[in-house]
């Protein structure tokens, strides 16, 4: 649906992981002569009225003149419909693509490339990897960072407090003796629900390793869990899952982790703290008694690598005004409204300097700490077809049931080599 919107109600929406507002500026439009008009693609769940109300004021009486027409759209098929706004001459001026999307788009070559901003204007040093990297193609920036989110550590504070565990841990190793310790409590306690396929936290603990999930060379990428790193990440993996009662041959919905975590006796997850909303909706009763931590790391000074999920903002290449569409980006992006985004909307911002945006707010700030050292899905454009695919998932699955990791591992690389390289 697209509305032409009046000064004071540029729609921007609600909440996700994966989404962002923006606003660009095209020369002539609908309003009063002299008015350049903004339009914009949001995805559906963004940010609050009030958040774009004081952004559309804000930003209107900086720019006289300027109006805003936004349209919001579903994740649903997104990808077909950004690629054939494109292509058409009728493109909007900015728009929002989930930070792993940047790279199919960019393939298109239709998009602006905003190297040259982002070095001079935005700060590129100091954004998130987990963003800044997914947005960058073949050396040019083409994904602004707007805003992002991961995973974290959600635990039950009875269940810490019963087993005498006063503070969260901050290493791996403690964690791992805190959730058996957890484990081997009174009433039938799960030290940690933990699915077997829960493929993006495994992710964490590969990279954690030192590895990844696929790597790039000379144009060419293939895959790489049977790297020593990675398999060093799955024998994490499967040390932590031994300590609960998930199933080895699912992944976290199903049944949906949030549910299992509500019936009171599990000690952790492994989750975005918005999971924490659906645990309290299903057991009123574990109000105030959740808290957050970052997943730890092999020590205590670094949190352990996470995936990060969010949104960039591109311009494309038809957009009819790229200068005024780049004002629009650049003030999203910057530290204001990227503070007033991240107190609203419980996001991370886009700047690890800008992490005291959210001190006090407990599951985001623990969410901003793993953040640090986030980071993204190889930045393939047939990425998406590997996660399609996802000869991951059997991968884990198979380790955990006493498979040989090596051999499994191997297997499910050169799966993953295979879709890289379009042999689907």
């Amino acid at each position: 649906m697209k509305k032409r919107l009046p000064a004071w109600t540029c729609a921007l929406v609600a909440v996700a992981v994966p989404n962002l507002a923006g606003c660009g500026v095209l020369p002539g439009g609908d309003g009063a002569e002299g008015t350049r008009t903004v339009s914009v693609w949001l995805m559906k769940g963004s940010v609050s009225d009030d958040f774009l109300e004081r952004f559309t004021t804000a930003y209107e009486k900086d720019h006289p003149g300027v109006a805003l027409d936004v349209t919001f759209q579903e994740w649903t098929g997104i990808g077909k419909k950004v690629t054939a706004a494109l292509e058409s001459e009728d493109a909007p001026d900015v728009i929002e693509v989930g930070n792993t999307q940047v790279a199919q788009y960019a393939e298109t070559e239709l998009l602006h490339d905003l190297t040259l901003e982002s070095v001079r204007d935005l700060g590129y040093e100091e954004w998130l990897p987990g963003l800044a990297e997914p947005g960058k193609v073949r050396g040019a920036q083409y994904g602004i960072p707007w805003y992002a989110a991961n995973r974290v550590v959600i635990y039950n504070k009875d269940l810490f407090e019963r087993a005498g565990i006063d503070s969260p841990p901050r290493t791996r190793e403690q964690w791992l003796e805190d959730t058996e310790k957890l484990d081997e409590g009174p009433g039938g306690t799960q030290g940690i629900y933990l699915a077997g396929q829960d493929w993006y936290t495994l992710a964490g603990f590969v990279w954690d390793e030192g590895g990844e999930l696929a790597v790039e060379k000379d144009g060419k990428w293939t895959g790489a869990l049977d790297s020593p790193a990675a398999l060093r990440g799955m024998a994490v993996y499967k040390e932590l899952q031994a300590l609960g009662e998930g199933p080895r041959n699912a992944d976290e919905e199903n049944p949906p982790q949030a549910d299992v975590f509500a019936g009171g006796d599990v000690a952790q997850i492994i989750a975005p703290p918005s999971a924490a909303a659906a645990v309290q909706e299903r057991n009123p009763a574990l109000k105030d008694k959740l808290g957050f931590f970052p997943i730890p790391g092999r020590t205590a000074d670094k949190p352990c690598a996470v995936f990060t999920g969010g949104s960039d903002l591109i311009i494309p290449r038809n957009s009819g005004d790229r200068d005024a569409a780049m004002g629009v980006v650049a003030a999203l992006a910057g530290e204001k409204w990227q503070t007033d985004l991240a107190r609203t909307m419980n996001y991370v911002p886009n700047k690890s300097t800008l992490a005291a945006a959210v001190r006090g707010q407990e599951a985001t700030a623990a969410m901003a700490a793993g953040a640090a050292r986030g980071r993204a899905t190889p930045n393939s454009p047939e990425w998406a077809a590997v996660e399609a695919a996802n000869p991951i998932k059997p991968y884990m699955t198979a380790v955990l049931e006493g498979e040989s990791p090596q051999r499994e591992a191997k297997a499910a690389s050169a799966r993953i080599t295979a879709i890289l390289s379009g042999d689907r």
